[in-house]
């Protein structure tokens, strides 16, 4: 590898604009950057490799945790950055059996509890929202959307959510981020209801194989923070 590298050379290297690499240095996710006499931007090997390390982490984490991580390497806070990967690691496996579990769980026909809680007819829309692990203004979205359905409380006027209804919010829960158009989650919901289960396999299977995409990108981005890492290790 050369020594030294212009932003263009690792701009059209990476296939993105300088701007971004600048926005990059602003944000303090990379070690120091020299300038030549004439003030001009040049980037080291172990500059090279960070770029490539955000570009790779961007596609299976979070932006901000991507952030965060490149900063506590800066920092010299190396075992703190891998612990917010792992953390990451961590969520997408949770997600995983998540949907493995309510996929399960949405076929069967005695739905009268979920991880030892009683459902009822009467459930209000902080405890589906509990249960379902979502947030309460997802919820009111969805139903904006007419994805969903509640009824009122004729004593206090209340929303309050049956168990058919929490079954639907439990599938859009589980497969909002892979089933994009609320037209597409409709036909889906109408398919659940009349009990043709292909179609929700089918999206539960779509939902499981973008989590196995994403665990992919997550450890290939894991392995180039490594890459970095050596470049601070062999400076020591």
């Amino acid at each position: 590898m050369q020594n030294t590298f212009t932003p263009v050379q690792i701009a059209d290297e990476l296939n993105v604009s300088t701007t971004t690499l600048r926005r990059y240095e602003e944000q303090g996710l990379l070690p120091d950057v020299p300038r030549t006499i004439g003030n001009h931007r040049y980037y080291m090997p172990i500059h090279f490799q960070a770029f490539i390390t955000i570009r790779s982490l961007l596609q299976g984490y979070d932006i901000p945790v991507v952030y965060e991580v490149m900063r506590k390497i800066k920092t010299g806070d190396r075992i703190q950055a891998l612990w917010l990967v792992n953390n990451q690691l961590y969520i997408n496996q949770v997600e995983k059996q998540r949907v493995e579990e309510i996929l399960a769980l949405i076929k069967n026909a005695d739905f009268s509890k979920y991880r030892n809680v009683k459902m009822t007819n009467t459930m209000t829309i902080g405890k589906v929202a509990e249960i379902a692990g979502v947030n309460t203004s997802a919820i009111r979205h969805w139903e904006k959307e007419g994805l969903i359905q509640s009824e009122r409380d004729k004593e206090n006027g209340y929303r309050i959510f049956t168990v058919p209804e929490l079954r639907k919010i439990l599938v859009i829960s589980s497969l909002r981020k892979t089933v994009y158009y609320i037209e597409n989650m409709k036909e889906l919901l109408k398919a659940f209801e009349l009990q043709s289960y292909s179609k929700v396999d089918q999206a539960f299977q779509l939902a499981l194989q973008s989590l196995n995409e994403k665990l992919i990108l997550q450890f290939k981005g894991a392995a180039q923070l490594m890459k970095y890492i050596d470049f601070y290790i062999q400076g020591e």
